[in-house]
């Protein structure tokens, strides 16, 4: 008895109803197993593989079949037969998703370039959304997911595009805590800050800000020396605050989707209580820190009550969010833009730097530098087609893509 060997059927055409089937209908008379199949359509155009293990010899007679089925469809047929691999097997095995707005080829290129300088063979490529950025995930098997991780970050960030790496494995599947940052992050800019215009000392403050988003001061101390600024202030001015806020573009996207799929949802930040209350309140959230401004009468006092959320009280946050919540700390994604969010992001499952200061991006798993926070969904390995299918199935609107100039 002679060794079987893997066949691959190739079958491309312009799509119809009824390839897939002939197909499969052409294939029952042989003594074949199918190892793997796959379909994409791209534009009307059909390219569907089907791995086959089977007699040797046998190659010749299901072309001739596959042929006469197809063939009248206006399908063509390649088989090409050789000895069984075991590249399913493959250890090391990762998502990678890269983001672009716009994605050219050269960027892509440098990727799969890298992907393959670190032992990485990419098996399945898919793009998961086409608009507000283009992104597509890779399936890569063979090379060590920490050491990709590292450097296709170095990649991307001179190809100018976003990427993630994940471990594969069934945790990409399970329920997840989601904890972000708040002020410019889950909302557009700084909550101190506006609430610093109120108070005349606006430039003062956003000098504080910066350096503690950049590292340069300890937060802590810059947050009791910004608070102190605002000394004086008619509580009046967190209603106008919380009023005037605006969330970052996407945000209700990505939470709705989330709350769908029975994720778990939290803010830290190192603002306040009198405003992220609202935020928790008008979307849900399930978990929440963040620091108390201290009022008498009707004016704020200058000072915090309580312990200060700092950098240490974000990762601590986290932790507690992952027990409350009972979902292990491998599945937890963390999401910030400023220096006080490190101890979180590198404590969480998935760290990821939204449009984020250079030491955060350096540190962080994966970065995403397009000013759509729903864009981190196709970082999750969520695709754009599903969110639209189930707004739709909500009775939402959705919008139409934009279309690309001729």
């Amino acid at each position: 008895m002679t060794d079987p060997v893997q066949m691959l059927v190739t079958v491309t055409g312009k799509d119809r109803p009824g390839i897939t089937s002939a197909l499969l209908a052409a294939l029952a008379g042989y003594d074949a197993a199918i190892v793997d199949v796959e379909q994409v359509v791209i534009r009307g155009r059909l390219v569907l593989g089907v791995l086959l293990r089977g007699p040797a010899g046998s190659d010749g007679r299901i072309r001739a079949a596959l042929e006469s089925a197809l063939g009248p469809m206006g399908m063509e047929v390649e088989v090409s037969a050789g000895p069984p691999d075991d590249s399913s097997h493959r250890r090391g095995r990762s998502h990678v998703t890269v983001l672009g707005h716009p994605l050219r080829p050269i960027a892509l290129g440098a990727i799969a370039g890298c992907i393959a300088d670190y032992g990485g063979n990419i098996d399945r490529i898919v793009r998961i959304a086409q608009y507000p950025v283009t992104a597509v995930q890779l399936e890569v098997s063979g090379a060590d997911p920490a050491l990709l991780r590292s450097q296709l970050a170095l990649t991307a960030a001179a190809a100018g595009v976003d990427v993630a790496v994940e471990r594969s494995g069934l945790h990409r599947r399970a329920k997840r805590l989601v904890v972000l940052d708040v002020d410019s992050t889950l909302v557009q800019g700084e909550v101190i800050e506006m609430l610093a215009a109120r108070a005349g000392c606006a430039d003062e403050v956003a000098a504080l800000t910066e350096r503690a988003m950049h590292g340069d001061m300890e937060f802590t101390e810059s947050l009791r020396a910004r608070v102190r600024l605002l000394a004086g202030l008619d509580e009046t001015a967190l209603d106008d605050v919380r009023r005037d806020l605006q969330l970052a573009r996407g945000a209700r996207t990505f939470v709705r989707t989330l709350k769908r799929l029975d994720y778990r949802l939290a803010i830290v930040s190192g603002g306040f209580t009198q405003v992220t209350d609202a935020l928790v309140a008008d979307l849900g959230v399930d978990y929440s820190a963040a620091n108390t401004l201290e009022i008498v009468d009707g004016r704020l006092t200058g000072e915090l009550v309580g312990p200060v959320v700092d950098r240490a009280g974000k990762a601590a946050a986290l932790e507690r969010f992952a027990r409350e919540a009972g979902v292990p700390m491998s599945a937890t994604v963390a999401v910030g833009d400023g220096a006080n969010d490190l101890d979180m992001l590198a404590l969480a499952g998935l760290g990821i730097a939204y449009n984020a200061k250079p030491v955060v991006r350096d540190a962080a798993d994966a970065a995403l530098n397009v000013p759509y926070l729903d864009a981190i969904l196709f970082l999750l390995g969520i695709s754009r087609e599903e969110v639209e299918e189930a707004d739709e199935a909500e009775g939402l609107q959705v919008l139409a893509p934009p279309t690309s100039p001729s």
